[in-house]
């Protein structure tokens, strides 16, 4: 369970900020009392998570490129931060096969530049590296992958997060192993959902925007098998890693961790288009995009035992539950008629009670 008072008045630095995840977690830590920092480029959609819920106003934001390591520094120097948070990257699939060296510059190299912030600025005692599902070598089965499985990926991006996952673990085996020096973990998450996300190419924003086009949604794998989750189900966990790490003289040299979703919600794409199909009234159509695709791991699951056992962490939204929500969220920002502000905040509240009382 996130203790609250643990958060009140706490410095937290988060890169990727402006991003859908990291506007949800920035807005969550601020609601628990934490003092954010954000450090990001501008948000890469119009509209974004962060503009819909004016996050400029909640946040210290600064805006800039995690791969320019002298102006990283700085920021984080100067958020006096104890905690941190890493969720900047290039994070489709797709986008990996269009700009491969973008994605492992920042994917990678922009680790490396963090990493080197954290060891230069001596307050930080927890960093959280947020990395990805995909950072996994293939084993082409439902067999959840454990934290200890190979890391691979066939494509840039994944194969990207794989690299990262290897930085961190040299980094923490190198430099962050001696009593005193900053507690750096891995957080892998699943198919991540949630309203404000209008990423290209991700099968839940591309369904929403079709519906409120009146289009036809095209579907490319209606048979790929994703573990699929509500955004502040991952978030919630590495709040609680965080606290843990916190108390910690040492966790355990740069270790992994999976905050993946239960077996119910692993699940293809073509029953999340049922889904859909059945909140909106059956106003959802959709067809399957025969023209070839770059390749994509067709099944993914994880193993979240570890996250359940040493931190007492668990998912709380069903799949129904959590396309629910994130449909709710944007029917509300297309209206116009609620403050998102206050729509998202009161989305967390119900929330965390929710995870408190299970």
């Amino acid at each position: 369970m996130v203790e609250t008072s643990f958060w009140q008045n706490k410095k937290v630095f988060i890169t990727g900020h402006t991003g859908f995840k990291g506007t949800w977690l920035s807005l969550m830590l601020t609601h628990l009392g934490a003092e954010v920092t954000g450090y990001s480029l501008d948000p890469l959609t119009k509209p974004s998570m962060y503009d819909a819920v004016d996050l400029f106003g909640v946040t210290d934001s600064v805006i800039g490129d995690i791969r320019d390591e002298k102006n990283l520094t700085a920021a984080l120097e100067n958020s006096g931060a104890e905690v941190v948070f890493h969720l900047a990257a290039q994070s489709l699939v797709r986008e990996s096969y269009v700009n491969p060296v973008e994605t492992y510059s920042t994917n990678v190299m922009g680790t490396v530049h963090l990493l080197e912030a954290v060891r230069k600025v001596h307050n930080v005692k927890a960093a959280i590296m947020v990395t990805s599902d995909k950072c996994y070598a293939a084993n082409e089965s439902l067999i959840p992958h454990i934290e200890t499985d190979a890391m691979g990926g066939h494509d840039p991006y994944s194969s990207s997060k794989g690299a990262m996952e290897l930085v961190c673990a040299s980094y923490a085996n190198s430099f962050f192993c001696e009593k005193g020096s900053a507690n750096i973990a891995t957080a892998r998450a699943g198919n991540v959902i949630g309203g404000g996300d209008w990423s290209k190419d991700r099968l839940v924003p591309d369904i929403l925007a079709s519906y409120a086009d009146k289009q036809k949604v095209s579907i490319r794998n209606p048979n790929a098998v994703r573990p699929w989750q509500f955004v502040l189900d991952p978030l919630y966990g590495y709040l609680e890693l965080a606290e843990y790490m916190y108390g910690q003289e040492l966790t355990g040299f740069g270790e992994g961790w999976n905050f993946g979703p239960d077996s119910s919600n692993v699940c293809a794409v073509k029953d999340i288009v049922s889904i859909f199909k059945e909140l909106s009234d059956n106003e959802i159509d959709f067809s399957v995009n025969t023209d070839p695709q770059p390749y994509e791991n067709p099944l993914l699951n994880l193993n979240s035992c570890k996250a359940k056992e040493r931190l007492a962490w668990k998912p709380s939204l069903k799949i129904e539950d959590a396309l629910a929500w994130t449909y709710n969220w944007h029917i509300a920002f297309e209206e116009k008629e609620r403050d998102m502000r206050s729509y998202t905040l009161q989305q967390i509240e119900d929330y965390i009670n929710l995870a408190e009382s299970t």
